[in-house]
């Protein structure tokens, strides 16, 4: 139940991101129900690369509780986490994901690798992929289908 109602929130973040010109991914960190941080892909407009969805939500939560360290919480992100955010999950404390749509080609969650999940960390997070999957997929789909056409029109 909650999980649809922040996903839903979260793919109105990737909105934003689109509408900035940016591949359309959004996070909310949501603490006992309560928004702490909130976030969407602004790597080309911040010209960093690190600042994708989840670590725009997670910096604006830290910055909120005056804390690195962000246990029991969920981070709700429109696709599966790279690498780079599987790891600030983890220094993070975060103690759930819920994502949208899986990533066969970077996400590190349950697709290329289960980074979250790893015997070798100390801190395990609790995972739940495939929320609203359909919803995610298709904002993802529809940017990259308009950018290629515009790029073809823009070779005729």
């Amino acid at each position: 139940m909650y999980d649809e109602h922040w996903m839903r929130y979260a793919i109105q973040l990737a909105r934003q991101a689109e509408l900035e010109g940016e591949v359309p991914v959004g996070a909310v960190l949501v603490e006992n129900n309560k928004i702490i941080g909130e976030g969407w892909n602004q790597l080309i407009n911040q010209h960093d690369p690190s600042a994708h969805a989840e670590v725009q939500a997670i910096r604006s939560a830290g910055q909120k509780k005056q804390n690195y360290r962000l246990p029991n919480t969920t981070l709700y992100v429109t696709l599966e986490p790279c690498s780079m955010c599987a790891g600030m999950m983890i220094h993070a404390r975060i103690s759930r994901l819920v994502f949208g749509a899986y990533d066969p080609k970077t996400g590190v969650v349950e697709s290329c690798d289960y980074l979250l999940t790893a015997d070798y960390h100390n801190h395990k997070i609790e995972v739940c992929g495939g929320i609203l999957q359909a919803e995610c997929s298709q904002q993802l789909k529809d940017f990259f289908k308009k950018k290629r056409e515009l790029k073809k029109e823009q070779k005729d």
